[in-house]
């Protein structure tokens, strides 16, 4: 039986489609794809990501044990600022990305993915040094609210001045009466914030945003415009774009890895890549002939197989077939072609610059 967030009973109650992703009953769509993605586009939109894992440090030295783990770099934080990292292994891929929120010195809380929690806290408990972390997926549920009209929505409902929380950072306050951790982070590429609550709480909190923003069209929004969204904005999926064999600086993710911090996992792989450079890299592309990139299709060069897509779909802000696929250096450059094999039709692509859709 695939787990069941605080909020399953709400989604079936709004008529969604419920899928199981990574052992979860999760909503893929309520209405359909489109109108979602268009409401978080332009308006605003609600997600269940309840499903995703956290993992606290706490205690003197707990900001050294879990920054000794990541990427990027807490210790260049101030409380109450968030940072995007990798957890990477020896050889600089990935473990998983996650968000690290430095509340302070002692207290560190590390966002994961759904299917990597118990992978990555075993990877946690086994690296760390001094201050062990502690499993608190249970005690969190998190609602995304995103869009235009997100910041707007979740200010009327809270005392806490949201114009003071900038991107990635984060406090704690009061929303609809329910206490909440409120960071300004997502994965859409619209501005929101991202609410942790207890789970009990949760479905009075998502009662109370689908109510308030009735005014702003509010619609609940499911897994599926969540990969569209993403994929419009070359947001990394883990397991499609990153992965364990796939290093940082391949996937262009070379500014969530400070090189020049004390010593974390993956770094002297990283370093050596740096210095030798990488033979192949994540791109983004646009297909020029007709047809959909999905996850796995061959990437093909003068007929030989050259890579593979790692995400890809018709993108419903762009308007156009867009994918991600790793490809040798040589073809990395804006304005390279290749092809991409859609089930033995051999499709024109041109890599791009990114993100695909452009914000102003």
């Amino acid at each position: 039986m695939p787990r069941r967030t605080p909020l399953n009973e709400a989604h079936r109650k709004l008529g969604a489609r419920m899928v199981d992703f990574v052992g979860w009953d999760m909503p893929v769509q309520y209405t359909s794809v489109i109108a979602e993605h268009e409401a978080v586009r332009t308006g605003v939109g609600l997600f269940d990501v309840s499903h995703m894992g956290e993992i606290e440090f706490r205690g003197p030295g707990a900001l050294e044990s879990a920054n000794a783990l990541i990427s990027n770099d807490l210790a260049r934080c101030a409380d109450g600022q968030a940072v995007y990292a990798g957890l990477l292994n020896e050889q600089g891929g990935f473990v998983d990305d996650v968000v690290a929120y430095r509340f302070s010195a002692e207290r560190i809380l590390v966002c994961v993915n759904a299917s990597n929690v118990d992978k990555d806290f075993a990877w946690m408990k086994e690296h760390a040094k001094g201050v062990a972390p502690v499993n608190r997926s249970d005690d969190f549920a998190q609602i995304a609210v995103q869009g235009p009209k997100a910041p707007a929505l979740v200010q009327r409902l809270t005392k806490a001045d949201l114009s003071k929380v900038g991107t990635y950072r984060f406090t704690e306050g009061e929303v609809a009466g329910v206490k909440c951790i409120i960071s300004r982070t997502g994965y859409t590429g619209e501005d929101g914030f991202e609410l942790y609550c207890p789970p009990q709480d949760a479905e009075k909190l998502w009662n109370a945003l689908m109510a308030e923003g009735q005014q702003d069209g509010v619609k609940p929004a499911g897994l599926g415009c969540r990969d569209s969204l993403r994929t419009e904005m070359k947001y990394a999926l883990y397991g499609n774009d990153i992965d364990d064999a796939h290093t940082a600086l391949e996937a262009g993710l070379g500014w969530i890895v400070k090189l020049d911090k004390a010593q974390f996992v993956g770094k002297d792989a990283l370093v050596a890549q740096k210095a030798a450079g990488v033979k192949r890299k994540l791109v983004g592309f646009e297909l020029t002939g007709a047809g959909v990139p999905r996850h796995g299709y061959p990437v093909l060069k003068d007929g030989q197989r050259v890579g593979e897509v790692t995400s890809g779909t018709m993108g419903p802000s762009v308007k156009k077939p867009i994918g991600m696929a790793y490809v040798p250096t040589e073809l990395a450059a804006e304005g390279s072609t290749f092809d991409v094999d859609i089930r033995g039709r051999a499709v024109p692509a041109t890599v791009v610059k990114t993100p695909f859709l452009k914000k102003s």
